[in-house]
């Protein structure tokens, strides 16, 4: 990949002109869109009750920047923060996000996990502390972190330099505790009422056994059930479970028995506290033994799970696959499990509360080293094959399938490093990952578990999957724009490569040597690398993504020397091999090549094609350096065309681009190449508005989020996917843009 390229990962929070809170100033709201990254979840069971609650905290957060709802397990803290912000996200003009730490199991990754969930990238090679005060300061909008009792110090310290530096942000956050952060409301979410306990627990006993009636002695049985579970909503949704099998009084006996058995067992624990865990527990016993046994070991998994890595991960002897899916759904229909249907097909999911009970029982059995493993194993396993997938028409599935799974890949990560004997896997595995870390917009994140991998291991251990690990360290430090760092991991890799006579390493160190002469403005210097490097992999027979991205950088550095014939026979050359394999990523840069020649040779209908293709393409894999390239380009092509309004809309362009460029890193790279376009499009802009004029277009521009840029540059046309290779354009255009 280039150090053009970019990422699939969201673009920036919605921007639009807008008054502090509430709709635009003339009544309207923005066209229906896609669900932004961190909107607040869509409900998957109905919400009962809870209305003077919300109408209080609606209260709490009108008054306060930071309000934190506590409560015990299991008392419903994440269900009405979710509530809350979807009935008050309309109150701020960026919305509300919802970013779950429950996870979340390293507080040095809590920057990168808020900064990914609310899909604001940054490539540059700041802390994502920096980036996050930056991108958030301006914005009118709804923070919610839910489950910080786990991480409450370091949330602490975030949502405090959050406040003091965005003045329009507020944070609804839930813990156990209080974040004890100035300014701080605390909002105690007490349990369920009576009449609402009861209504919740009918309404969840009518799902799984649709045929439930209270009736009047039912009633009775119903309402001391209620009572004795003290109206917190999981213990009301577990013991609801139960009446597939049972009625509501034969639960209350057992219920009972099990209250009588274990009281006073935990001396000095909070009553509500002992209800919670007496009824998980009580729900534990009513268990099979498969049933239990499969709870315990689904505790290894963070987040969401499939199917299929349950069956890997949690079958054995005592739990064969093909028994799995079964045992599985009745946890299902005993609420201890939780079904989502997700874009990526069905998912599953266990509460914090019923996962830290049996985590508890899966230390008893004497498992979890053993089930750590296991799904270390799967997920080494998927990120084997979402790398060989990337080059392939699943690019798109594999973006969002290991943005799903990034959690689980995270715990893995974090198990593989922990052991200094196995340190060599988590290498492997931050290694290779490296399409997730650039190709999907996670730089920051992706250094940090490669200096961390690369730290742990001894130099001359595993050569084969440290020279990897250099290799991908250096080319996410040249996208970061970090040459110091770059240059000590390639040299490393390639003195390493050297010695050992591993040419494969050696093309991948000389191919990311060539990305740092190309934005370093070397043209001569990334010429030659870039040629040795594909050569090296012609003989190694390598041909994936990075290896067509060599082949366009290439191009990009001849056509910067005005070799812009070169360049397009390179570029069709990528073309056809992305049209045989199904990438769409790479082929991307290769349009933008082929739209900056045409532009070259005066061109401009072709060149706007070229260019309208790569963008869509770009925007669909959220890919924000492409992006920006292309319409930086597409604002003199549309300056060129003329028309009444091609000037000003050329400028509003501009100044969308140089918005993006903030969350990509140094404008353009900081290369006169690469700024050879905007330059010349801002001069003639300025000749043609005025100094005036043009800086208002530009603002205008800058309040665009890449949704609305992209929608803006591409007119609302649909790209065009296939065109004529357009004659060599005369050098003499060429130098007008490389000047």
């Amino acid at each position: 990949m280039s150090p053009l390229s970019g990422s699939p990962h969201p673009g920036p929070l919605p921007h639009e002109p807008r008054t502090p809170h509430g709709p635009r100033p003339d009544g309207t709201r923005a066209a229906a869109r896609t669900r932004p990254p961190g909107s607040p979840p869509a409900e998957l069971s109905s919400f009962v009750g809870r209305e003077r609650e919300l109408d209080a905290l609606a209260g709490y957060v009108e008054r306060a920047r930071v309000v934190t709802v506590t409560g015990v397990g299991g008392v419903g803290k994440s269900r009405i923060v979710a509530r809350a912000a979807a009935r008050l996200q309309d109150r701020f003009c960026d919305g509300a996000r919802l970013v779950g730490l429950s996870a979340l199991t390293d507080p040095a990754l809590l920057d990168h996990a808020v900064a990914a969930a609310l899909g604001l990238t940054d490539h540059t090679g700041r802390p994502a502390r920096a980036c996050l005060l930056e991108q958030l300061a301006d914005r009118s909008l709804l923070l919610v972190l839910d489950g910080c009792e786990h991480l409450a110090g370091a949330c602490a310290g975030l949502v405090h330099e959050l406040l003091a530096r965005a003045p329009g942000l507020r944070v609804l956050a839930t813990s156990r505790r209080p974040l004890r952060v100035e300014g701080e409301h605390v909002f105690a979410l007490a349990p369920m009422p009576d009449a609402e306990a009861v209504a919740l627990f009918e309404e969840r006993a009518a799902a799984v056994h649709p045929g439930f009636r209270a009736g009047e002695a039912g009633g009775a049985a119903t309402a001391e059930l209620c009572r004795r579970l003290d109206g917190i909503p999981l213990a009301l949704e577990l013991a609801a479970g139960r009446l597939g099998a049972l009625s509501a009084g034969q639960v209350l006996e057992r219920l009972d028995d099990r209250f009588r058995l274990l009281s006073g067992v935990r001396h000095g624990a909070l009553p509500r506290h002992q209800t919670l865990r007496t009824a998980i527990g009580w729900s534990h016993e009513l268990c099979t033994p498969a049933e239990r046994l499969l709870w315990a070991r689904l505790t290894v998994f963070a987040g969401l799970f499939e199917l299929e890595a349950a069956e890997y991960i949690c079958s054995g002897p005592e739990l064969p696959a093909d028994r799995l899916p079964d045992v599985l759904s009745e946890l299902v229909a005993q609420s201890v499990v939780v079904r989502e249907d997700t874009p990526l097909g069905t998912r599953y999911r266990l509460l914090d509360t019923v996962r830290m009970y049996g985590a508890g029982w899966l230390d008893a059995l004497g498992e979890t080293r053993r089930m750590r493993r296991r799904h270390r194993d799967w997920y080494m396993g998927l990120a084997t094959w979402c790398e060989l997938d990337w080059f392939s028409p699943r690019q798109a599935e594999v973006a969002a399938r290991v943005g799903a799974e990034l959690p689980n890949l995270r715990i893995a990560l974090e198990h593989s490093l922990e052991d200094a004997g196995e340190a060599h896997i988590g290498q492997y595995l931050a290694a290779t990952l490296w399409f997730c870390w650039v190709g999907c917009g996670r730089l920051a994140e992706g250094r940090h578990w490669l200096e961390r991998a690369l730290e742990v291991t001894p130099e001359r251990a595993h050569e084969e999957t440290r020279l990897k690990a250099l290799w991908v360290l250096g080319y996410v430090a040249v996208l970061q724009g970090d040459s110091a760092g770059a240059l000590t991991a390639l040299g490393e890799c390639r003195a390493t490569a050297e010695r050992s006579g591993n040419d494969r390493a050696l093309a991948y160190a000389e191919h990311r040597t060539g990305c740092l002469a190309l934005v370093s403005d070397d043209m001569a210097g990334a010429e030659r690398l870039l040629r040795s490097a594909l050569a090296r992999y012609r003989e190694a027979g390598e041909l994936n993504s990075n290896v067509l991205m060599a082949q366009v950088e290439l191009a990009m550095a001849i056509a910067f020397q005005e070799d812009l014939a070169g360049a397009v026979t390179l570029c069709e050359e990528v073309r056809d091999v992305c049209a045989d394999h199904g990438e769409r990523w790479t082929l991307a840069y290769a349009l933008y090549v082929l739209g900056f020649a045409a532009w070259s040779g005066g061109d401009r209908a072709r060149a706007r094609a070229l260019l309208e293709e790569c963008l869509a393409i770009d925007h669909a894999f959220h890919d924000l350096v492409g992006a920006v390239l292309a319409i930086e380009l597409l604002a003199l092509v549309t300056l060129e065309e003329g028309g009444p309004d091609g000037a000003a809309e050329a400028a509003v362009l501009q100044g969308a681009a140089g918005r993006l460029w903030r969350s990509v890193g140094l404008p353009l790279f900081g290369s006169r190449f690469f700024n050879a376009p905007h330059a010349l499009c801002e001069r003639r802009l300025r000749e043609r508005l005025g100094r005036r004029r043009y800086e208002e277009y530009v603002r205008e521009g800058a309040l665009l989020d890449a949704d609305a840029a992209t929608a803006r540059a591409l007119r609302g046309r649909t790209p065009v996917p296939e065109t004529r290779q357009p004659a060599a354009p005369p050098a003499t255009r060429a130098g007008e843009t490389a000047g």
